[in-house]
């Protein structure tokens, strides 16, 4: 039967005023799924969107003058199963890390770099072994003392829009000295802590990741394959003068690299296979 010339009119409005809501409903359902997936990591890493820091995070007390901090890994292992046939074993890896010195690992893909700084920053726990910060044994319940030891820029990094839990006073100040050496101050603005734009190429954003790392100013830094996305011109800022710079005022540098020109520039170089550290001797 044709339907009546009213309710085909009033079906014809309800569609038309429900169009808007729909599309915006529908468009943020990928969002909704990537929230779902990151909040799955999140809880993967034992970490709690609730917690307070300040009252669940003991306070460690600061090293006495002229010491450094030290980072002892004592036969660290990780595993997991990709799946029923495939697994990955690394380690067991003895090193020491201390403030001042500059540390590449390297390897090939799957080598176990990533996991191993993943490690070292107390975003994975450990299969096996222990970690020693300051000469003592990082526990479970220290896993958030350990992280805080660390400004980082991994592979995946992810930016904020504000610079978060830095002290605000002089902080624009000190991010537009940052901006000018990293060549950013005439895409991006800092007014009280928020930037301008994130709307950058991958090597501008991977950038202004390494201005928010210099702002934290941890005892440790880690970047991984940082210079991947830069051009010729700022690998070279980056290994030749910023890298000896942080060495310079005190801050142990983790840095894993496959840029092999610049090898010379590190204290000592890590080299790792299928999970497995190669004998110093055998480096080159």
């Amino acid at each position: 039967l044709p339907m009546p010339h009213d309710l085909l009119i009033g079906t014809a409005l309800v569609m038309l005023f429900l169009r808007a809501p729909l599309d915006v409903l529908f468009s943020w359902l990928p969002e909704l799924g990537r929230s779902q997936i990151a909040l799955q990591k999140i809880h993967q890493l034992g970490l709690s969107l609730a917690d307070d820091p300040s009252s669940t995070i003991p306070v460690q007390r600061p090293q006495p003058p002229g010491e450094r901090h030290t980072l002892a890994l004592c036969d660290l292992t990780y595993c997991f199963d990709e799946d029923e046939n495939h697994s990955f074993h690394l380690g067991p890896i003895n090193e020491t890390f201390t403030q001042g010195e500059l540390v590449f690992v390297v390897g090939g893909n799957g080598s176990g770099k990533s996991t191993l700084v993943k490690l070292i920053t107390g975003l994975y726990e450990p299969t096996s072994g222990a970690i020693h910060l300051n000469g003592k044994p990082v526990t479970t319940t220290d896993q958030e003392i350990l992280r805080q030891q660390f400004a980082t820029v991994f592979s995946d990094f992810f930016l904020f829009e504000s610079l978060l839990g830095m002290p605000t006073e002089g902080l624009d100040q000190r991010a537009l000295e940052y901006l000018k050496r990293l060549q950013l101050e005439h895409k991006v603005h800092i007014t009280d802590g928020a930037f301008s734009t994130l709307d950058l190429s991958q090597g501008q954003r991977k950038r202004l990741a390494l201005l928010t790392a210099f702002l934290e100013d941890r005892p440790f830094f880690v970047f991984d394959e940082w210079a991947a996305d830069q051009d010729p011109f700022f690998k070279e800022i980056f290994y030749l003068q910023i890298l000896p710079e942080l060495k310079r005022r005190g801050s142990g540098i983790i840095c894993i690299t496959h840029d092999d020109k610049y090898f010379h520039v590190a204290d000592r170089i890590i080299r790792l296979e299928s999970g497995k550290e190669v004998p110093k001797g055998n480096l080159y």
